[in-house]
């Protein structure tokens, strides 16, 4: 099964630029200069989707999303890609080369190398995992968690909430949407949303020694937390899935209030690039949500935990 699924692989991958070593050899090998980012992730059958609710190309979709996820709210560019296949014995070669399509297909949208990874069968459920590599362009720093000051101002990319509905399983990528960011301004500290708006927003809080006020009448709510609120009223309200539902995958981001005010008269021209204001880091570390009538409540610190 292997040698057949590498003869598939090698059919699939663009001819790789001159210097750079990828499938077919015993690793994969580069030149670098500058400063890199590495990350990695695995999406597990029955954990972080169900079959056949979801086809095997969505989950190679969503295994690589995940991950240039991650490289986005560290300010990078992604370079390429390691992926890692543990299948079920019945069946295994057309799983592979499903899910590698996935795999494929956004890597080509975001001229990702693939440079390779691995593959092995067992009686077990279908699990995938995927390394990613990117650069910081320009010579730049990471973005990280910790460096929220108090009176920087909250940014998030996109709408919240409701993921579950099927975005859970075509996860927006924000890469693009990152490297202009940093082009236009100053970000002190960064996170992408993946276990929900509340305990994400805590864990940078927390690496930056820091809380914050949410201004919860700001807070993007997606029209998918709406739907899910009418079908499940007691599931909780839109707002509350914007909160703490998860696997959003949108980024977040702290800035200096003067660096904030510039995007939003930038943005004003290009609706597509806008960031949404969700509200101010503070000195004080607490987590709170502020309503329209200016009434303050503490937030409780839960999401999804792995």
């Amino acid at each position: 099964m292997e040698t057949e699924f590498y003869r598939f692989l090698a059919s699939r991958l663009p001819r790789l630029p001159a210097g750079l070593i990828g499938p077919g050899d015993d690793a994969a090998a580069w030149q670098a200069q500058g400063t890199w980012v590495v990350a990695t992730d695995t999406v597990a059958q029955d954990v972080d989707f169900r079959l056949p609710e979801a086809t095997l190309e969505q989950v190679g979709h969503k295994a690589l999303a995940v991950n240039l996820s991650d490289l986005a709210a560290m300010g990078a560019k992604a370079f390429g890609c390691l992926v890692s296949l543990v299948l079920p014995d019945q069946g295994a070669l057309e799983l592979a080369q499903r899910v590698q399509q996935g795999v494929l297909e956004l890597a080509r949208q975001h001229r990702l190398h693939v440079l390779g990874g691995d593959v092995t069968t067992w009686p077990g459920k279908l699990v995938v995992t995927v390394t990613v590599l990117g650069q910081v362009p320009g010579g730049g720093r990471p973005w990280l968690r910790s460096g929220a000051r108090p009176g920087d101002r909250l940014l998030v990319s996109g709408p919240l909430g409701g993921s579950i509905l099927g975005r859970h399983l075509h996860p927006p990528v924000r890469l693009q949407k990152a490297l202009e960011l940093r082009k236009q301004v100053q970000v002190h500290a960064a996170i992408d949303i993946s276990d929900g708006l509340v305990l994400d927003l805590w864990r940078m809080c927390q690496a930056s020694g820091v809380g914050a006020t949410v201004e919860l009448d700001q807070v993007p709510v997606h029209p998918d937390a709406h739907r899910l609120a009418r079908g499940a009223p007691e599931q909780g309200s839109p707002l509350h899935h914007a909160l703490y539902d998860g696997e959003d995958f949108e980024l977040l981001v702290a800035l200096p209030p003067e660096e904030a005010e510039r995007l939003d008269s930038l943005a004003a021209s290009e609706p597509e690039r806008r960031w949404y204001p969700l509200g101010t880091v503070t000195a004080e570390p607490k987590l709170l949500g502020r309503h329209a009538d200016g009434r303050l409540e503490a937030l409780p610190i839960r999401g999804y935990e792995h």
